[in-house]
């Protein structure tokens, strides 16, 4: 049979592409909770510092942005949409969070969650990083609360598909407790994506790279900071989390998700740069690490 160059060039793009979907290839993005404390700080509301939230991460150096919810309230959603475009920012994620351990909070958070990704529609969002509240005074959920938890992820998840947007669930150091009982619980019970927060997984007594292994395929993206002396930096480095062996165990696995920079400052952290200078130099250390 004669093989005609068409033939060949066909194949070549195959095997490319299929080498292509084999490979270490993450995206970065920068987070904006650093900037809504920034806000507080300075008693400005939201809409006062919207312009400078999404022209200062797009001048420190990133293309992607994770935002969240209060982002595309009725009041906002216009001006956040039209500042994304203007400043050609991509926002492939959205954060968002609620209730889910009891049925009608659960119902709660699915319906605005589900009305959300219907806002993000515009701006092409293929991601919602849900974190299911904790309880009160970070109350222990009991069994049932879990199943109830996990029942209402799931159903969320399969709306979200429907909308052909992804669900992944996020954390926080409350879902660490007790050997990691909560997150353990929702890796075993739901079908979501996850996003690992490594500081919050070693604030809440746990190893960062021992629950990226255990969430394995399904991790989908990272947030990074870090803390020296268990103190969170003022910018993302080097510090008390070794991300140097996390971004050799990605390059084994051919990670292909998000690496999303979350810069968090606490009473301790000695802040002396701006916040986008402070982004701009996070943004810097993590394409060094992680060679995005």
């Amino acid at each position: 049979m004669r093989i005609s160059r068409r033939d060949l060039m066909l194949a070549a793009m195959g095997a490319g592409a299929a080498a292509g979907a084999d490979r270490y290839r993450p995206e970065l993005a920068g987070q904006v909770y650093i900037w809504t404390q920034y806000l507080q700080k300075e008693n400005k509301t939201l809409k006062d510092g919207l312009e400078e939230i999404v022209g200062g991460t797009r001048a420190a150096g990133y293309d992607h942005v994770e935002l969240m919810y209060t982002f595309f309230t009725p009041e906002l959603r216009d001006q956040t949409i039209a500042l994304v475009r203007k400043h050609k920012l991509k926002v492939p994620i959205v954060y968002n969070g609620g209730p889910m351990h009891e049925p009608a909070a659960a119902e709660k958070t699915i319906a605005q969650t589900l009305e959300l990704a219907d806002v993000l529609k515009p701006l092409g969002t293929g991601i919602l990083n849900v974190n299911p509240n904790p309880k009160p005074e970070r109350a222990r959920k009991t069994d049932a609360e879990l199943k109830t938890q996990a029942e209402a992820v799931n159903r969320l998840g399969q709306e979200l598909q429907k909308k052909n947007v992804r669900l992944i669930l996020h954390h926080h150091d409350p879902e660490m407790a007790d050997n990691a009982r909560e997150w353990h619980h929702l890796l075993e019970n739901t079908q979501a994506g996850l996003c690992i927060d490594t500081m919050w997984v070693a604030r809440g007594g746990q190893n960062p790279m021992a629950i990226v292994r255990k969430a394995g395929p399904r991790l989908a993206s990272l947030h990074l900071r870090n803390m020296r002396s268990g103190v969170c930096t003022e910018a993302f480095g080097d510090g008390d989390i070794d991300y140097r062996e996390l971004a050799a165990y990605l390059k084994g696995m051919r990670y292909d998700g998000w690496l999303v920079v979350e810069l968090f400052h606490e009473p301790g952290t000695q802040v002396t740069r701006t916040v986008k200078e402070n982004l701009k130099l996070s943004g810097e250390y993590a394409r060094r690490i992680f060679a995005v």
